[in-house]
């Protein structure tokens, strides 16, 4: 594969998650009267854009790992600005197109507007793929435990039907590998049945350097199985609205609970940090998966599309999340933070990013091999 084939299904996809974002923050923030002077796909230096009726910049900037909606008033892309001065600075007709001074509400919805975006695309692609390609509820059978393997030691044996791993119930056979991987303790709890009697079973995984699907080296936790379609029936049904609407919705759940565990994880070290990529490593799986189909690059987007709103909802300044938690300060205190106290933080974010972001790249290059 060439560079090409990595880079423009990454732009695609960035691209539209980022649009979804930026524009629930546009859309409430148009609904609330507050002036939109930028919308910007990507950072840097304008390559194009437009200016519509209102006012309002459309534009395509050079780096396309990101994007922001600036507001009337604001003296950065990070929507900060000085409540003092801008009082001064305007007259009361302009006074009401200011996102600093709408109400404590207004805001708050405006800044979660994006990451809840993120999460109804995500939303929206899983009810398209359920309801007009389908969704496997194929239960899973046990065809083979490898000898000493920790599914062996565990009491795991062939016909077993897997019921639950981890408290999450198995309805599909493609479920198993990923709650696996998910898992996070240091045992697995597999509740199976067997002779119409249901047992749980606690697995102790080995972490084994594999390849995905695609190729990639990965750390896999692995119990020694292999799984097969209960009865050799494979059972893949396509949903009515109401079915798909509430299996989207609860995946989306599950990936941003399952995430929040996995991060948690790390933090703690039970977890393999390794894992953690950032732009490089999305961007070549990206052209890896656009080469599976659509629907694989559609599903990619979905999962990508929850990350994103996901990570902005954290509480560090700089991000979505950052913004709500001053203006829970604000619903506390009876008033804004200073100016001075938020500067603080948004520095301390800005450094938190900066090693994120430093950490995320050295896990691509490794995984690239550079290092």
């Amino acid at each position: 594969m060439g560079i090409t084939d990595f880079i423009i299904p990454f732009i695609i996809l960035i691209s539209i998650v980022v649009f979804i974002h930026e524009y629930g923050h546009y859309y409430f923030a148009k609904k609330y009267g507050v002036y939109v002077t930028d919308f910007s796909i990507g950072f840097g230096k304008e390559i194009f854009g437009w200016n519509d009726k209102s006012g309002t910049r459309w534009k395509i900037c050079m780096i396309p790992l990101g994007g922001y909606v600036k507001f009337f008033g604001d003296r950065n892309v990070f929507s900060q600005a000085d409540q003092e001065k801008v009082l001064k600075k305007y007259n009361k007709e302009d006074q009401k197109k200011l996102f600093i001074l709408k109400p404590l509400y207004q805001r708050s919805l405006i800044v979660a507007a994006g990451p809840l975006a993120n999460f109804l695309l995500a939303i929206v692609i899983f009810f398209f793929i359920y309801t007009f390609i389908g969704k496997d509820f194929t239960p899973a059978v046990i065809n083979e435990v490898q000898k000493d393997s920790p599914a062996m030691v565990a009491g795991l044996k062939k016909n077993d039907v897997i019921v639950s791993i981890d408290g999450n119930k198995v309805k599909s056979i493609l479920e198993v590998s990923k709650y696996i991987t998910l898992s996070t303790g240091e045992f697995i709890d597999f509740t199976i049945s067997r002779l119409n009697q249901e047992l749980i079973l606690k697995v102790k995984p080995n972490l084994v350097t594999s390849e995905d699907n695609l190729g990639n080296k990965i750390n896999k936790r692995m119990i020694g199985i292999k799984i097969g379609p209960y009865n050799n029936q494979v059972n893949h049904v396509k949903l009515g609205p109401t079915k798909s609407l509430y299996y989207s919705i609860n995946e989306v759940y599950f990936v941003s609970i399952a995430s929040l565990k996995y991060l948690g994880s790390m933090l703690t070290g039970s977890a393999d940090s390794s894992q953690l990529g950032g732009p490089i490593r999305i961007a070549k799986i990206s052209g890896q998966v656009a080469e599976l189909g659509i629907l694989p690059f559609l599903s990619m987007m979905a999962y990508i599309s929850i990350s994103l709103g996901l990570i902005n909802l954290f509480p560090i300044p700089l991000l979505d999340g950052g913004h709500l938690m001053f203006y829970g300060f604000e619903k506390l205190l009876g008033k804004p933070l200073s100016q001075k106290t938020q500067e603080g933080f948004f520095r301390i974010g800005m450094f938190l990013l900066l090693s994120l972001m430093f950490f995320v790249t050295f896990n691509d290059l490794k995984d690239l091999g550079i290092f």
